[in-house]
């Protein structure tokens, strides 16, 4: 089971609640609302297609015992959320209950419905047995269909009722109720009435309805179920037991019982058990499962592994670094968990009108018998019943509070398949309304792995010794271009020296003293602070960053001693990437750290007409904050630590998979691919998404609107009615369910 996670410091705790005994939106807004009133409850957001509630709360407030209790007294059930497979079999052991309910209603309800059939003059021809048509057989079918298949509704309406509301079961009971009352009525007044007299009845109206509400429940569950698809695949990716290499020992054991530390043996064909890093052999890994990336990676000793990936090839040893719920794929099923159950800002349209829908209908259920029974058919009770009836179960919420929730699971879920990461509905809505995107340059255009490729010494120096001071100071810097200096260095078989009292200075260089040497490696602003003259180098310097190499310069001891050139090489789908962004209209922006000759150097190559240079890593955040102020709603794509204060700000952050920890927490999507291809992905997941959403919202809206008029002139007979309302939250939620089949 699920317990409460605290998500921040202080008492501040989240769960997730499963929620038994909803019907509609109704029922949800409802709860949703009153959760929101508990004394303690920051937040509380309820799913009906989940049937989940995510509840934020300090604890030193309300306890996880009172919000249970707060549903409970809403006329609700709730419990902890199950683990995966718990929530499975309770959803099929729901889906067989309503399966077998609704068996047993059809049974009861077809004689009743062969009996009504030869009330109309273009059946005639059908016969019907006699006993049929009998009042009292019928009221006996009638009967447990109406208080024992459909005890439900009326213990949903009176819950509602008594926390003053009223939701879709409210007008089932009323509808069903008034014809099956009314029958009861005719029956009983038929027994003073000459002998061979049949009265009008509608006991066919109430059972049938309650069997087309029990069908459309039905196909809404089982959609349901597959519209939660995306976490049962992701669920059934993980292994379920490992090999374990203990004292030249092979030993298989379950997962659960692997720790950080464990020494893996994966076979070819085999899936890499848990997030680790490779210690011995070399293979190729099958990564598509998540990232969405087809082509297999070269793994070889020192390389990471994904858990859950597949060992195509070679036999590995892999040392397992994360396990449990710290792996990657475990906490990609708990963002998917969390999108899932999010509420994107479009739904609060449907909340709403749920809100206030059924007391609406209630009314205008009552003016169309009113106005039926005094001026259309002045004095038949059983005509303007009938109408009424059609009113109240045409009209039903359930469509609309699908609409929303159903499009968000199926689109995050899929977009989960292509190693998309969307936080929550909030960024899956705000990703289709990007007017500009600012790309980081190193690790999201360019691979972020830079290589030395020039040294050039100043008078009194040679490449070796330049180079073996620089390699030293720059082994304290965790920069991708000090890697670069410190592998040159040793490619070249030098033996590099301990660097003492040294200094990162952001955005500027490093300052470190090497054999009692002051050294400073950096930009000509490092220098300039300095004091060091480094005029000689400017020619040189400006060929090397028109040909997109970084240059750093060099001063030993406060004097000029030359400069050495890093290049990165750009992705080879960053241009795609960036003509697809701009097919979509949007205006791109490359922002770096890097010099203004080298940064319009890599921008040129792929496309990109803005480039903001030597911007230092605080300054990112400024400038995302001048586009908002332009009124573009700008996302941040980046993958580095000083890249998280800009994802944070901006309107959608996108965080490169193969970055930072600290970038994917601040972002709002994480793409698990190390490609720009992600980012037009996710915007056109997102504008597929709330198409599909708007699509619903649209027809539950028109359905209502136009059959309530409809159903109220008299047009619908009441079964008719009830079979339209079932399939119009089915409708929804298999036209939600098409996300599930997005190509992009």
């Amino acid at each position: 089971m699920e317990n409460a996670l605290p998500i921040g410091s202080g008492d501040q705790d989240q769960t997730t609640l499963q929620i038994t005994g909803m019907t509609c939106a109704a029922c949800a807004a409802r709860i949703e609302k009153g959760l929101n009133r508990l004394p303690g409850v920051e937040q509380a957001n309820v799913n009906l297609a989940l049937e989940t509630a995510q509840v934020r709360f300090e604890s030193t407030q309300v306890s996880l015992d009172q919000i249970i209790e707060k549903v409970s007294q809403l006329g609700y059930g709730a419990v902890l959320k199950p683990s995966e497979q718990e929530s499975e079999d309770i959803r099929t052991r729901e889906v067989r209950k309503q399966r077998n309910k609704l068996i047993v209603s059809a049974v009861l309800a077809f004689p009743l419905l062969w009996a009504m059939a030869g009330h109309f003059s273009f059946t005639s021809w059908i016969w019907t047995p006699e006993l049929f048509m009998n009042p009292w057989f019928q009221l006996v079918l009638a009967t447990p269909v109406q208080f024992i298949i459909g005890r439900g509704f009326y213990v949903g309406a009176y819950k509602a009722l008594r926390n003053r509301s009223a939701n879709m079961d409210v007008l089932v009971a009323l509808g069903t109720s008034a014809a099956y009352f009314y029958s009861l009525y005719l029956s009983l007044d038929s027994l003073s009435m000459p002998h061979g007299h049949t009265p009008q009845l509608y006991y066919e109206t109430s059972s049938i309805l309650i069997t087309l509400i029990l069908l459309g429940k039905w196909f809404e569950a089982l959609a349901k179920g597959r519209s939660s698809q995306a976490i049962k695949t992701l669920m059934g990716l993980q292994a379920k037991t490992a090999l374990v290499l203990k004292d030249g020992v092979e030993t298989e054991v379950l997962i659960e019982a692997v720790v950080p530390g464990d020494v893996l043996i994966v076979k070819p064909g085999e899936k890499i058990p848990v997030d680790g890093l490779v210690v011995g052999g070399a293979s190729s890994v099958d990564e598509s499962m998540l990232t969405g990336e087809s082509i297999p990676v070269e793994k070889k000793e020192g390389d990471a592994v994904i858990g859950a990936t597949v060992n195509k090839h070679g036999v590995l040893r892999v040392q397992a670094a994360k396990v449990g719920s710290e792996t990657a794929l475990a906490q990609i099923i708990r963002v998917v968990e969390e999108a899932q159950g999010s509420k994107a800002p479009i739904q609060r349209v449907a909340d709403v009108i749920s809100g206030i829908f059924v007391p609406i209908v209630v009314g205008i259920a009552v003016v169309t018998f009113l106005v039926w029974f005094f001026f259309v058919a002045p004095g038949s009770f059983a005509e303007a019943l009938e109408k009424a009836i059609a009113v109240l179960v045409i009209a039903c919420p359930c469509a609309l509070g699908l609409a929303t929730p159903t499009s968000i699971m199926a689109g995050s879920g899929r977009a989960a398949e292509y190693g998309i990461l969307f936080k929550g509905g909030e960024h899956l809505e705000a990703a289709q309304g990007l007017q500009a995107i600012v790309l980081d340059k190193t690790g999201t255009i360019t691979r972020g792995q830079p290589e030395l490729r020039e040294v050039v010494p100043a008078e009194g120096w040679d490449d070796a010794a330049l180079l073996r001071l620089v390699g030293a100071a720059e082994r304290g810097s965790e920069h991708p271009l000090a890697d670069a200096l410190v592998a040159g260095a040793r490619a070249r078989a030098l033996e590099l020296p301990e660097a003492t009292a040294f200094e990162a200075v952001p955005g500027h260089g490093i300052a470190a003293v090497v054999e009692d040497r002051r050294v400073l490696a950096g930009t000509r602003r490092l220098m300039a602070r300095e004091g060091v003259d480094v005029a000689a180098a400017e020619t040189g310097m400006a060929a090397l960053e028109a040909a997109g190499q970084t240059v750093l310069l060099v001063a030993v001891d406060g004097v000029y001693a030359g400069m050495v050139a890093v290049s990165d090489t750009v992705k080879e789908t960053s241009k795609a990437a960036v003509a697809r962004l701009k097919e979509m209209g949007l205006h791109l922006v490359m922002i770096t750290g890097d010099n203004v000759r080298t940064a319009k150097a890599i921008a040129a190559e792929v496309g990109i007409d803005e480039v903001l240079a030597e911007v230092l890593p605080e300054g990112k955040a400024d400038e995302v904050k001048k586009l908002q102020a332009r009124g573009l709603k700008t996302a941040m794509v980046g993958d580095g630590i000083n890249d998280a204060p800009a994802l944070a700000v901006a309107d959608v952050g996108i965080a490169i998979g193969t970055g930072t920890d600290v970038a994917m927490e601040a972002a709002d999507v994480t793409l698990m691919r190390g490609d720009l291809e992600g980012v037009p992905d996710a915007i056109a997941m997102s504008k597929r998404t709330m198409g599909n959403i708007k699509q619903n919202l649209f027809w539950a809206l028109a359905y209502n609107t136009i059959g309530i008029p409809v159903a109220a002139a008299g047009f619908l007979a009441p079964w008719l009615a009830g079979a339209a309302m079932a399939l119009s939250s089915v409708s929804v939620v298999l036209n939600a369910l098409r996300l599930q089949r997005v190509k992009l």
